[in-house]
């Protein structure tokens, strides 16, 4: 490709108007104007060359909403969510969102709870880690103790959020190992990671690399033992990105939120399980008390002052309309089914990978609507499941392969996320791509030439 070519984006002759330019420069802006037409088609060209979101079994993000939630989103582009001045009842609906959800998982008492909408999970993660910072500070601050060197405890599992709040906000990453034995962080050893610096212990509803739950009461029941015999309260933030939307219609008996003690605050994202369109998270506090007030600022904007809590400002609020018609639309029987119909279809994947032959499943989407397996060591050394990744890719599918965490790194995995819209009948169609990919590689008289196993992006 020559320097040109890389410089310049052309367009078809056929969509140019008169006297419009066919080509644009890629990096830096045209001198001349186009009509909306043209740029639109500018866009659309290049936008076409993305995947398939339904054949996308990589990511947790949804990609489908009804029509009615489309037109939603399109009369509401506008409504910036921290101007709550100008969007009283944008900001209205906020608050019932997060009540509902203190409901939902239990709060003893939701109108004294607290909470906030985010951009995604992952700043709504950040923003309870802040919360537990702070809190253990001002406690520090009150015994005259220092409060240097804070540390946060977490398994080896953990998604990237975590390890970049403890990296921008100067806490000690201390991860605990996963292993066979120990698929999840479930207690064991607890006490080897916690002390008097120990800010708080985030367990995950539902791992991102293999949707299993990490067991929040036995956490809780281990730092229960610690603090009877050393004293330390060690606080729980659950990061239940994924699982938070799942359990309570799915696994609705499990005890992992407000019903534990030392559950302070759980985070979760709209636009995962909650089934929104990208760009939503929640965080809500158990009671106001868990959230010190001197995080929250309030500030004058607008003509107006108001309340923010958000390492974000200015950001949409079309989504957070878009989960209370959710909620409002489907209610606790509509997300059951939804929820529930792609558990069913995960656990049909999971139970007809294993009979393929080659494969030995890591879990079996009995938590999640996600799973991952493993290639048997001794079912070839001729291919593995990058090889196995590629070939799907070419059928359309992605289906990532990856290494597991710190001390099963030598581990490879593959993993499929199922979510509303991966049909029974598209999950047959995988399962025919996946056997016709398996045939192939086992038909091969010697190992692929590859260069270089690649990772595909796995959160």
């Amino acid at each position: 490709m020559s320097e040109r070519d890389i410089e310049l984006l052309a367009l078809n002759p056929l969509f140019v108007r008169p006297g419009e330019a066919r080509e644009v420069p890629a990096f830096s802006l045209p001198e001349e104007s186009m009509t909306p037409e043209t740029a639109y088609q500018f866009v659309h060209d290049e936008a076409m060359l993305d995947g398939n979101a339904r054949l996308n079994l990589a990511t947790f993000v949804g990609t489908w909403m009804d029509p009615m939630a489309a037109k939603l989103y399109s009369e509401t582009f506008d409504k910036n969510m921290v101007d709550k001045d100008e969007y009283p009842q944008t900001a209205a609906i906020e608050e019932r969102c997060w009540r509902i959800l203190a409901e939902l998982w239990h709060a003893p008492d939701p109108s004294r709870s607290i909470g906030t909408s985010t951009i995604g999970s992952s700043e709504a993660g950040m923003l309870g880690g802040l919360a537990l910072k702070r809190r253990w500070q001002h406690a520090r601050k009150a015994a005259g103790k220092s409060t240097d060197r804070p540390n946060l405890v977490m398994s080896s599992a953990v998604q990237v959020c975590w390890l970049k709040f403890c990296n921008y906000f100067d806490v000690e990453t201390r991860t605990v190992p996963i292993s066979d034995e120990h698929r999840t962080m479930d207690g064991f050893e607890l006490e080897k990671y916690v002390d008097e610096n120990t800010i708080g212990v985030v367990p995950i509803m539902g791992v991102t690399y293999t949707g299993m739950y990490e067991q929040v009461a036995k956490i809780c029941q281990a730092l229960d033992q610690i603090q009877e015999s050393t004293g330390l309260d060690v606080p729980v933030h659950v990061d239940a990105a994924s699982g938070g939307f799942v359990t309570p219609f799915a696994q609705p008996d499990m005890e992992w939120d407000f019903r534990l003690d030392r559950v302070h605050s759980i985070n979760v994202s709209g636009h995962k399980y909650g089934l929104v369109y990208p760009g939503l998270g929640w965080v809500v506090w158990k009671e106001q008390a868990f959230l010190p007030e001197d995080l929250i600022f309030y500030v004058s904007y607008l003509g107006g002052r108001m309340p923010t809590f958000a390492l974000n400002f200015s950001r949409p609020g079309a989504q957070v309309l878009l989960q209370y018609y959710n909620f409002i639309r489907l209610g606790r029987r509509g997300y059951a089914a939804v929820q529930e119909e792609s558990l069913a279809v995960a656990q049909y994947l999971a139970r007809e990978i294993e009979k393929l032959g080659p494969f030995t499943l890591w879990n079996d989407a009995s938590d999640i609507p996600v799973f991952a397996w493993e290639l048997k060591p001794d079912h070839t050394s001729n291919w593995s499941l990058y090889d196995l990744s590629d070939q799907l890719r070419q059928r359309g599918w992605l289906v990532p392969a990856y290494p597991l965490p710190n001390d099963l790194s030598d581990r490879t995995v593959q993993r499929i996320v199922v979510r509303n819209g991966l049909s029974h009948d598209l999950a047959d169609r995988l399962l025919d791509s996946l056997r016709s990919s398996v045939e192939f590689l086992d038909s091969l008289p010697g190992p692929l030439p590859r260069e270089q196993k690649t990772e595909m992006f796995h959160h």
